[in-house]
């Protein structure tokens, strides 16, 4: 396959180029690959600004061709308010690793927003209980959308409890996706009953402060935390983690900047207390769920061999069709 020059592809590019389904293998894929020592551990960089951050992302990996992938993000909370524009606004950086040629420049956003989502749903399918019928989301925004729309891809779910301080936001959310999917989805203005009546419980909020508590949560419950992608943002309180089984996405980053960054700052947990990283239990390293009473925590903080895999996905697709374009026009 002829490769073009460097591909420049906008967001909506992207997402024409990479669907949930083929999201959530790849993530899958790049989880068990790192768990096997086929991937070399990703590394982080951040940088605060006044009203936000900037993170960078990179990792490599082959996935019969050999990329890397270098992403930054800035995250700044107040943008809708003050600016107009989007929380998360970012670019990704590909080349070849094997010559260092730029391949491509694609917008970020599509492609953090489904690879996390990914991450949950691939955790939840593994971690939740086989049984498991209801799910309460917190945080109706982009994330938590696709959130739901990635959870029901790897599970039979018949009840939906959406939950955002933006009521307004939660009562749009469960009256779209009502529409779209077979199943019960309900706005509710109290997440935490919400969550006692939930087998499963998904947070993707831009909190600072804990407020999903021990309390919250039924014995048998999946958590996924997925807000936590600098060290200044919380969801959960430390002692949720700390009377659970946590699963991390990638130990020293979560030791970094995750859920677990406040529960070691606490002095509630050791890293040694973490009981496996995603990557161990897709390959059977260790075991998931041992018990339906267990109340197991996903502490998911973005890792970078995430974005690489759905890179590669949309940048092989890209050249194929454009490829496809010069044989059908002669170009």
């Amino acid at each position: 396959m002829q490769s073009p020059d460097t591909l420049l592809l906008s967001r909506s590019d992207v997402a024409k180029l990479l669907s949930m389904e083929e999201c959530i293998a790849a993530v899958e894929q790049a989880f068990k690959l790192y768990a096997i020592g086929e991937a070399q551990p990703p590394g982080t960089l951040g940088i605060h600004a006044t009203q936000g951050v900037f993170h960078i992302k990179a990792g490599i990996m082959n996935l019969g061709k050999s990329y890397f992938v270098a992403k930054t993000n800035a995250n700044f909370p107040n943008n809708k308010k003050q600016y107009g524009l989007p929380t998360i606004q970012g670019i990704i950086v590909m080349s070849d690793a094997e010559n260092g040629r730029l391949l491509a420049l694609m917008d970020a956003n599509e492609i953090t927003i489904l690879r996390t989502a990914a991450a949950t749903a691939i955790a939840a399918k593994y971690l939740a209980r086989p049984d498991a019928k209801t799910a309460t989301i917190i945080g109706c925004g982009n994330q938590g959308r696709a959130s739901l729309r990635a959870l029901l891809q790897v599970r039979n779910l018949e009840r939906i409890y959406a939950y955002d301080v933006d009521q307004l936001l939660a009562r749009q959310y469960a009256q779209e996706f009502s529409g779209i999917f077979n199943i019960d989805i309900i706005s509710v203005n109290d997440f935490s009953k919400a969550a006692l009546e939930s087998d499963i419980c998904i947070t993707c909020t831009p909190s600072k402060h804990a407020f999903l508590k021990p309390e919250h949560i039924a014995p048998g419950t999946f958590i996924a935390a997925g807000g936590a992608d600098n060290e200044d943002k919380q969801e959960l309180e430390p002692a949720l983690l700390a009377s659970g089984k946590v699963v991390v996405d990638i130990l020293e980053q979560c030791a970094h900047m995750g859920e677990l960054h406040h529960a070691l700052e606490m002095g509630v947990m050791k890293k040694e207390d973490v009981y496996a990283e995603l990557g161990q239990i897709i390959a059977r390293q260790k075991f998931g769920r041992v018990s339906d009473d267990e109340i197991i925590i996903f502490d998911s903080t973005g890792m970078a061999l995430q974005d690489v895999a759905a890179a590669a996905i949309v940048y092989e697709k890209a050249v194929l069709q454009a490829n496809v374009m010069k044989l059908n026009f002669g170009i």
